[in-house]
């Protein structure tokens, strides 16, 4: 009996049924599942069995571990201060520290606060930790923001010593220094010249000679180019050296070309053509940006004036901007709003007349065109002093500003408090008022093109009008104006009183175009945003309100006395016109009146200590209005004595004056 008939005995015994559960071909598949299971469990096994090799093969990329670096004795900073040293006066050494140096543990967490959101998940939190120092400037200013204010140009040699350390930290540099040839600039030029072995010193310029791996001038780090410009420029190096005794006869030879044109004034051109100096060079030593050793180009300028020719501001700042040159200036702070500033000159020979001289040179304005009208102080005889702009000349801030570099605004009588023209310090201009580079900050010119400036004026009326007022001549407020009136007869005054009205009467067409320009940007004014632009408009239309409201009061006051007036007190004999708060001369001037006041006020309350403050403050000292008073002086007595004074005595023993000769070119 086989199996199967076996199995279905037993099947029908145990459940009665005779068919099996499962028939032949399900018989077979179970079968053969238990055979493979059999085969699979036998061939796990033998593969444990079996010897395996135990080397790994790693393809995971390694990780990437931060090279752990001892700390360096010697830090310099990206940011700077505004001070240079102890104010460039007594070099750094005497300074204190103002720039962050690293602390080995930080004291000062800041929080980080969310400010925004980026889609719907916020910013995240963190703390960061903050170099410290032991007398941190929370304002730094960083290369290509704006102008930086020194004392002396010591300071500002210190400062491009870091530059070129820091230059000189990535890649081999070439420093191409560009003297002014004109005679202001002699001093400074002795001065840079002097301290030119410190600075190469400080390089390291001095010891990298001795090492025989710098042996020729292309294998130095440093290299130098030595350049001069008045109408043309000169190159005093014939190629870039590292040789510091082939610098200074440079240098030298700049001050005896310097000294022999400001000698002999025929030899001066009155041009100085810096813009176009500073693209032939930068045109002529970019190839050192990609030439190897691949260097860093940086240009370092030194003037005191603005420079002839404009017109080559842009082609300068495109090719350093391409070529990647940035420009520092050491030059003269622009007077505010004004093109011209007034240069303190005393002949340097002592056989010649000491008196000083106060010489104009163009050192403006800080604006691509002046942005503040040329209108003088009621009875202020000062020659509209000069006061700081917190900037240099525009296209010399310009040029620093967009190729990355930094102005240094140089000037030794640099302090606070009003400096008067005797306290200017000779061959220095004089600049009555500075002003806190911080401040100032917020109110930095518009450094763009030409073209740019005017679609930005065409955009808005307001700085229209402020930029075509300022372009006007002068406009004088009433100069030494008559304010006593004696009273001889009735006549006599009122001659006087006509003669008096003749001075304002010319000036009152002047007052009026100045004021019917500013009118025309009113409508603009609320849509100014920036502080510089609101501030200028508003001391522009309320100094000329202010002055229009004077002149036509003081004419009418003129006028109605000559209607006539008694006298309260009959013993009176004199007549006296007295600034008032109150304008009672028409409800029209009234209302202008307490209008310059809003514009002016506003000035001083949301532009604090700024130039713009400062004159409307001056403004604010002098009343609008006019008042008649009377007192007695004593007329007839004083008419009989006059020509009855004794004469001067004659002085004696007078030394002679010495002789003047006529003011070279400075």
């Amino acid at each position: 009996m086989n199996l199967v008939q076996r199995l279905r005995t037993w099947w029908f015994e145990f459940t009665g049924s005779d068919e099996l559960p499962l028939d032949r071909e399900s018989a077979s598949w179970l079968v053969s599942l238990c055979v493979h299971l059999v085969i699979l469990i036998l061939l796990a096994t033998v593969a444990f069995l079996i010897p395996q090799d135990n080397d790994y093969l790693l393809t995971s990329a390694p990780l990437d571990v931060e090279e752990m670096l001892l700390p360096e004795e010697v830090h310099f900073s990206e940011m700077m201060p505004m001070e240079i040293g102890a104010l460039g006066s007594e070099s750094v050494t005497n300074a204190e520290a103002s720039a962050p140096v690293e602390a080995e543990i930080s004291e000062i967490l800041t929080a980080i606060e969310p400010v925004s959101l980026v889609s719907d998940m916020p910013a995240i939190d963190s703390d960061i930790e903050v170099l410290t120092a032991p007398n941190v400037n929370e304002n730094m200013l960083v290369k290509g923001t704006g102008t930086v204010g020194t004392s002396a140009a010591k300071g500002a040699i210190d400062r491009l010593t870091n530059e070129i350390l820091l230059s000189l930290e990535q890649r081999p540099t070439l420093v191409i220094w560009l003297f002014d040839e004109s005679g202001s600039l002699q001093p400074q030029r002795e001065e840079i010249s002097k301290r030119f072995d410190r600075v190469y010193e400080e390089l390291g310029v001095l010891e990298a000679a001795n090492n025989p791996a710098f042996k020729k001038d292309e294998d130095k780090p440093l290299l130098t180019v030595v350049a001069s410009f008045e109408a043309a420029l000169t190159v005093h190096t014939k190629q870039p050296t590292g040789d510091l005794a082939t610098v200074k006869a440079a240098m030298q030879a700049i001050d005896e070309k310097a000294s022999m044109i400001y000698e002999q004034g025929n030899n001066a051109t009155g041009q100085e053509n810096v813009f176009g100096s500073v693209g032939q060079l930068a045109t002529e030593f970019r190839k050192y940006r990609t030439k190897s050793p691949h260097r860093n180009v940086m240009i370092v300028v030194f003037t005191d004036e603005t420079g002839n020719d404009f017109h080559n501001v842009d082609p300068a700042v495109e090719i350093c901007k391409k070529s990647a040159i940035p420009v520092y200036v050491v030059g003269v702070p622009a007077p505010f709003g004004r093109r011209e500033a007034f240069v303190k000159y005393v002949d340097p020979d002592p056989m010649y007349d000491q008196t000083p001289q106060f010489v104009a040179v163009d050192q403006g304005p800080e604006s691509m065109m002046p942005e503040r009208i040329r209108l003088r102080f009621l009875g202020r005889n000062d020659q509209d002093d000069r006061i700081e702009s917190g900037f240099g000349p525009f296209g010399l801030a310009r040029l620093t500003y967009e190729t990355g570099g930094i102005y240094f605004s140089v000037h030794p009588n640099r302090r606070n408090g009003y400096i008067n023209r005797g306290q200017t310090d000779a061959m220095t201009t004089h600049i009555a008022k500075f002003f806190d580079p911080m401040i100032m900050r917020n109110y930095r010119p518009d450094y763009i093109t030409e073209s740019e400036f005017k679609q930005q004026l065409a955009a808005n009326a307001a700085k229209m009008a402020l930029v075509q007022a300022a372009s006007l001549s002068w406009t004088e407020q009433m100069d030494d104006i008559r304010l006593r009136f004696p009273k001889v007869d009735e006549a006599e005054l009122a001659r006087d009183l006509s003669m008096a009205q003749r001075e304002a009467a010319k000036l009152e067409p002047q007052l009026e175009r100045l004021v019917g320009i500013l009118r025309q940007g009113e409508t603009d004014r609320d849509k100014v945003t920036e502080p510089r632009w609101q501030a200028g408009y508003d001391l522009a239309i309320g100094r000329a309100l202010a002055a229009k409201v004077r002149t036509e009061g003081y004419n009418t006051m003129l006028a109605m006395a000559k209607q006539g007036m008694k006298f309260k007190n009959e013993k009176n004999d004199t007549w006296l016109l007295a600034p008032s708060d109150q304008v009672t001369t028409g409800s029209v001037l009234s209302k202008e009146a307490d209008q310059a006041r809003m514009y002016l006020e506003r000035v001083v309350t949301e532009h604090p200590d700024t130039p713009w403050a400062y004159l409307a403050g001056i403004e604010l000292e002098s009343p609008f209005g006019w008042e008649w008073r009377e007192e007695f002086t004593n007329v007839r007595a004083r008419m009989e004595n006059q020509g009855d004074g004794n004469p001067q005595p004659r002085m004696e023993n007078v030394p002679p004056k010495k002789p003047s000769r006529p003011v070279p070119k400075l």
